[in-house]
């Protein structure tokens, strides 16, 4: 089970030795003796170029130098990011991958089975050698070591961390760094990450590898010394802030409108007062999704389609302000309605039970030499099939939250790992992608990372500093920044 309240028990760094990384401690089982599908393996192995090429042909308004230059886009900010996407198709047919969200600390590498039969580290060391090891040998870092601070999926992270250990050829501190602990054993001083060991000593860090999900923004500051993949400012820019990502997707679409790209999301309402939802709702016939912009594993997500479904929505209590409403993606029968048209979900290969679900797809993708390459992939389905008709008093979350993480009673998560489909022979199957769905969805994650990472850019000063003014204009949610460290 993954963590996110702490024990009463006082924690410490514990350090982690080149030569530690077990293959059979990292991956899910059933990912362990799964062969990658020949078709994603092909995908993993394309060149940009070919990519660009084939993107090309298929988009002839999209110029190849222009796609070029973009994917060799460096990001300053976000370093490391997951896009969930939608397979889906509108009324005459025509099929798109559609962005849902942005994940600045995404999961992935314990859902994918290894491209390279002969690197048991898969993902996790492409991720470190790639893109963490040149930011950790900045010359302009502050004394220290290396560390992974996390408040879940302990899985993964100790993944990283052995495999940060071996990339850098030194040993690393990994540190839990729960939003409840009073007394955590990570601290920032003066803007640098230090650690607590065994001891009680407190030890610096130069650079870290952060999955610190549970308002990260409320004890690491926007911006710091040691160099955070990703920095919590990448957040705060749209990686772990759906309303403000919805407008650097604006922002962003603006200038690359004319290239012939463009980031596809569901239609989205920003900044809604929770007394405006009804409202927003009865404009898309009824049917729409709330989301509380801060959250993410699938919490604050809250699918309507009946009385019943919005009554108990406004009747919980939640802390924030602001919310988002977009167009809910259903069935051909009760999606919203809305001037951009309907989705629909393209869903699974039917089953025996001619049953078909609901799936996203999670791309995980990073920067390095060779421009913004894929990481890992992996998809989800919901719990309970689609249906052609709905009920009044369906359970619409059921048949179209995707997400395997659920929070319990005491504040830990567990996960759902059988409706994981990882990119395996018979699950990659039962998607009904192809290889241009998979260049499609690669696009759509670099373009919404590249818009993240320019707006956390104009949150700088010249002189490094977070402009929180700025900020508050973006996103005026009194809550919300009150709970940003400075």
């Amino acid at each position: 089970m993954d963590r996110e309240a702490p024990s009463t028990t006082l924690r410490f760094a514990h350090r982690v030795s080149p030569g530690s990384f077990q293959f059979e401690s990292h991956f899910y089982p059933k990912v362990l003796n799964a062969p990658l599908h020949p078709l994603v393996a092909h995908f993993m192995n394309l060149s940009n170029a070919r990519i660009i090429a084939r993107y090309c042909h298929l988009h002839p308004a999209v110029i190849p130098p222009v796609l070029e230059r973009l994917l060799s886009y460096r990001p300053n900010y976000f370093h490391w990011a997951g896009c969930d996407l939608m397979n889906v198709t509108t009324v005459t047919g025509r099929r798109q991958m559609v962005v849902i969200e942005t994940n600045s600390c995404p999961s992935g590498q314990k859902s994918m089975p290894l491209v390279k039969e002969t690197d048991e580290q898969g993902g996790y060391r492409t991720l470190m050698e790639r893109t963490f090891k040149p930011l950790s040998g900045n010359k302009r870092l502050p004394d220290g070591g290396l560390a992974v601070i996390y408040d879940k999926n302990v899985m993964e992270n100790t993944g990283y961390a052995a495999a940060m250990a071996d990339a850098c050829d030194e040993p690393v501190w990994i540190a839990e760094f729960y939003q409840n602990d009073p007394d955590p054993p990570a601290r920032f001083d003066d803007g640098v990450l230090h650690v607590r060991d065994e001891a009680g000593q407190w030890h610096p860090i130069r650079a870290a590898h952060r999955y610190v999900t549970q308002k990260p923004w409320n004890r690491i500051p926007p911006l710091t010394r040691t160099v955070l993949s990703n920095p919590v400012l990448a957040c705060l820019a749209g990686g772990r802030n759906k309303l403000v990502a919805a407008k650097a997707y604006d922002l962003y679409n603006a200038d690359i409108a004319s290239l012939g790209l463009s980031i596809r999301t569901p239609a989205t309402i920003r900044d809604v007062l929770k007394v405006e939802i009804p409202l927003w709702l009865k404009s898309m016939g009824g049917h729409g999704v709330v989301k509380v912009p801060y959250s993410n594993a699938g919490q604050g997500v809250y699918t309507i389609t009946n009385p019943q479904e919005l009554d108990a929505f406004m009747a919980i209590d939640v802390p924030y302000e602001q919310f988002i409403v977009q167009s809910l993606i259903g069935n051909a029968n009760w999606s919203s309605r809305g001037v951009g048209g309907q989705l629909y979900h393209v869903g699974t290969i039917p089953n025996s039970k001619r049953e078909i679900y609901v799936a996203d797809l999670r791309m995980t993708i990073s920067p390095g030499e060779g421009g913004i390459r894929p990481v890992a992939i992996y998809a989800r389905r919901t719990p309970r099939p689609l249906t052609d008709e709905l009920e009044p008093s369906a359970d619409s979350w059921a048949m179209l939250g995707t997400n395997l993480s659920t929070k319990l009673p005491d504040g830990r998560f567990t996960t759902d790992p059988s409706r994981l489909l990882p990119m395996d022979g018979r699950s990659f199957n039962l998607l009904g992608l192809g290889l241009d769905d998979l260049i499609e969805g690669f696009i759509q994650t670099a373009l919404a990372v590249i818009a993240i990472d320019k707006l956390a850019g104009s949150l700088v000063t010249q002189k490094g500093k977070f402009r929180r003014k700025l900020y508050s204009s973006l996103n005026t949610d009194q809550v919300l920044l009150r709970e940003i460290m400075e």
